[in-house]
């Protein structure tokens, strides 16, 4: 069972506009909700991918029975911990006009010492049952990376590999636990190394580094251009196929539940970078965040080009 943690879940909206007009009046189009924060997208696309999931995280009030509630109706099985407050809400809008953009990102519930422990609790009880774990996204107002590294450290002392995919100084603290998988873009790299990484020779060097300091995958999301993994098997660039792009939110999320899913079946690494890349690719073809069709990854799969550099 792949377990995922969502500390900052959210209900997602996704508003669809004609033309967004700054400082006027704007009618929305078309509205669709869904339950959001990285982790989720995670759980929902290893879940399509077949694999057993099981959520976990915050919640509070209206919008966190929300998520549990859309999760249920998805088969994903979730047990998390309530707060007080209320879950955020995280809002994309789409003009259709510039086919720009834009998001609006609530900071969530602040959550207490007590739902800290009870958050750590909680994870020591499902670590148990799961295989793998992927911890995603941004943390809550009262929580910092400390609580990231417990956890890495908590499943590292029961033998279970985490896949670790934040940003900012929560990546730059909680890496130093050793988790098992990063996901870094090109400007989490460099803020990870302090080095601008203008050539994909200097941008090579630094993933192995990092590789070195026991970080077993080391995957760099290069966008459109596909990604990068520096493992012990060698050093591999991933080409995705060309899509007619729907929606880019969610890919990321989607590249590491592949990962996920291939490390959970004990798949070679270039069978398991193959299918990270065609689910990926597949999310972008939808409009829903966090989602493929499986016959999409299924064409795609074939057209995935996998290079190994070294």
């Amino acid at each position: 069972m792949i377990l995922t943690v969502t500390l900052n879940a959210a209900i997602d909206k996704r508003y669809v506009v004609e033309q967004l007009r700054p400082g006027e009046v704007n009618r929305v189009k078309e509205i669709s909700y869904s339950a959001g924060g990285k982790g989720l997208n995670v759980a929902r696309v290893a879940a399509l991918a077949g694999e057993a999931v099981c959520a976990t995280g915050f919640v509070g009030g209206h919008a966190g029975n929300y998520i549990i509630e859309t999760l249920q109706k998805q088969n994903i099985r979730s047990d998390f911990v309530h707060i007080m407050g209320e879950s955020r809400s995280c809002i994309n809008i789409y003009d259709e006009a510039s086919k720009i953009q834009t998001e609006i990102l609530e900071p969530g519930a602040g959550v207490t010492e007590e739902d800290k422990e009870r958050m750590l609790q909680k994870f020591r009880q499902l670590i148990s049952e799961s295989s793998l774990v992927a911890i995603s996204g941004s943390v809550p107002q009262g929580a910092d990376a400390s609580l990231y590294v417990k956890m890495i450290e908590i499943a590292s002392q029961q033998g279970k590999r985490v896949i670790l995919d934040t940003s900012g100084r929560l990546l730059e603290e909680a890496i130093k636990a050793v988790p098992y998988m990063i996901k870094p873009n090109m400007d989490e790299i460099r803020m990870l190394t302090g080095k601008s990484l203008k050539t994909q020779a200097e941008l090579l060097q630094a993933a192995k580094q990092l590789h070195q300091s026991g970080i077993e995958l080391v995957v760099i999301s290069c966008g459109s251009d596909g990604s990068i993994t520096v493992c012990r098997e060698g050093v591999y660039r991933a080409i995705a196929p060309r899509v007619e792009v729907v929606n880019t939110v969610g890919c990321g999320d989607s590249l590491v539940a592949g990962f996920a899913v291939g490390l959970c079946r004990n798949m070679p690494i270039e069978d398991t970078i193959k299918l990270a890349t065609a689910i990926s690719a597949a999310n972008a073809m939808r409009v829903e965040t966090g989602y493929f069709r499986p016959e999409d990854m299924q064409e795609l799969l074939p057209r995935v080009k996998v290079e190994r550099l070294e």
